[in-house]
């Protein structure tokens, strides 16, 4: 996809892909929606430059739209992980259906080693397993330079992240505000749709830090 894509246009492209077939409560599983996730990548790509020509994973790709995004965009090489079978296999579908190339790994994020440009990630919020979403942000800081995560928007979940990001090994460049729109998942929602408030964070990885403390 050449580089005059646009975040209205990766928006359409998105809104193709097939959403996680039988979301596990266990993993917080959801389909991120495809503004959101155009936003996300768009902001990476077009603001920062931290897309085209990288190397890019996604961690807990689910449906695999970050991934899929971020090939769109025109990065070298992406790679999506999830510990869900079910979802990898939606997850081919969807990037064969739109003609990228995505390697995709069935497997808890801490398969994954070597190293990467670029982290996307929309991990769990730690809302059923306490410390998730810190987990994958460790794992993101060892094996990228850059992440791109996505929190709950709340005052303390902001003060949580900006007190161990940097004892994690990361610094926190910038945090935009978003709403994200989560469709009826599991059977005590009772909604159609559900507006979120959340928090992108872009992290860098900084160079001097001892990852395995």
């Amino acid at each position: 996809m050449n580089s005059l894509l646009r975040k209205k246009h990766l928006a359409i492209l998105l809104s193709q892909i097939e959403p996680i077939p039988h979301p596990k409560l266990k993993w917080e599983s959801y389909t991120l929606d495809a503004e959101s996730a155009a936003n996300i990548v768009y902001t990476a790509a077009w603001i920062y430059n931290d897309i085209r020509g990288k190397k890019v994973i996604d961690l807990g790709c689910g449906s695999g739209i970050l991934a899929i995004a971020a090939s769109l965009f025109g990065a070298e090489w992406v790679v999506g992980v999830d510990i869900d079978k079910d979802s990898i296999m939606v997850a081919i579908k969807n990037a064969n259906k739109l003609n990228v190339n995505v390697d995709f790994i069935v497997g808890d994020i801490n398969c994954i080693c070597g190293q990467f440009d670029t982290t996307l990630m929309n991990p769990p919020f730690g809302s059923w397993h306490r410390g998730a979403d810190i987990k994958f942000l460790r794992k993101a800081l060892e094996i990228s330079n850059v992440i791109y995560s996505l929190h709950k928007g709340s005052h303390s979940v902001r003060e949580f992240l900006e007190r161990n990001i940097p004892r994690l090994g990361g610094t926190i460049t910038d945090i935009q505000s978003m709403e994200i729109i989560i469709t009826r998942t599991y059977s005590f929602h009772r909604k159609r749709h559900y507006t979120v408030k959340v928090d992108l964070y872009r992290i860098i990885r900084t160079k001097d830090k001892n990852l395995n403390k």
